[in-house]
């Protein structure tokens, strides 16, 4: 499935733009593991490395890492830079689904 596919399907799809060498990125890697198994089913989350999808950082203008993105048929319905607690991104994902 290609990026764009899974962007545009009717659950919400929490986009981590991240790069292996950024160290709040390696901290949102348990949050997000945690939040999968919050909302299970419920949404996608994806992860996807800057530096190996230029275009697709390009764009969504990411400047920074990590950049949390929020989808749901192809829409940004949100988006944040910098850790974002599991707490916070579920009430996101339960408000949009």
């Amino acid at each position: 499935m290609t990026f764009q596919e899974m962007i545009n399907t009717d659950k919400p799809v929490l986009v981590d733009f991240f790069a292996t060498w950024c160290g709040p990125c390696k901290m949102m890697a348990p949050i997000l593991t945690e939040l999968k198994q919050r909302v299970g089913e419920n949404a996608s989350i994806i992860k996807v490395d800057v530096d190996k999808n230029p275009q697709a950082a390009a764009a969504y203008q990411i400047q920074g890492v990590p950049t949390l993105v929020l989808f749901k048929k192809g829409k940004v319905l949100w988006r944040q830079s910098g850790v974002v607690p599991a707490r916070e991104l579920e009430k996101l994902i339960v408000q949009n689904k």
